[in-house]
């Protein structure tokens, strides 16, 4: 299951002189994290580097920002992608001390600052919901709404027409447990729309 995090988390590291400020934090996507980026470069207008790696609703951006190539980004990338977290974005800005960290140094310092930051984070798992549309005749209504509860499900709506309408939202691991326990218990007296 994958995880985010609830809230932002810093860290610091300073290694031969130079300053490695990183923070993991959440995010919906790209153009929220770009802003974000663009955030610190004029916060931090004086440091060398402000690189940055993000994955987010099947987006992953690994950005070096001047460092040698695979040195930055993609480190923390992998560290993000190890822990396995979606919907983050982590950023580590460099304020260069005068001694160079030749490329190893630097893979080291760009994971250890993020991976730093990650092991203090809060991680909440991310619970993929999935909705779904039924109706039934209206003395099925009370065996309808029992099952939805008993699947952890949430009942989004409900319209009285011809026939009772139940707009629902659960867990998709628990969605074709409960539409086959209704198919069931209904006698195939329930009718399935598909989403909008």
């Amino acid at each position: 299951m994958a995880h985010s995090i609830s809230s932002p988390v810093h860290s610091e590291l300073i290694i031969k002189k130079s300053r490695f400020i990183g923070c993991v934090q959440p995010v919906a996507g790209r153009p929220a994290a770009q802003a974000i980026v663009a955030g610190l470069r004029l916060q931090h207008s004086g440091a060398a580097h402000v690189c940055w790696a993000l994955l987010a609703g099947g987006q992953s951006a690994a950005v070096d920002d001047g460092e040698p190539s695979g040195t930055a980004g993609r480190p923390m990338l992998d560290v993000l992608r190890h822990q396995g977290l979606e919907g983050v974005l982590a950023t580590v800005v460099r304020y260069y001390g005068g001694v160079k960290l030749g490329a190893g140094g630097l893979v080291r310092a760009y994971t250890d600052c993020v991976a730093q930051a990650v092991k203090q984070a809060d991680k909440v798992p991310i619970l993929r919901l999935r909705a779904l549309h039924c109706a039934v005749p209206y003395a099925l209504e009370g065996l309808v709404r029992r099952e939805i509860a008993a699947a952890g499900g949430r009942l989004d709506d409900i319209r009285h027409g011809e026939a009772v309408a139940f707009d629902i939202t659960l867990a998709e691991a628990a969605a074709d447990e409960l539409i086959a326990r209704l198919g069931e218990a209904c006698q195939g007296r329930i009718g399935w729309e598909a989403p909008e």
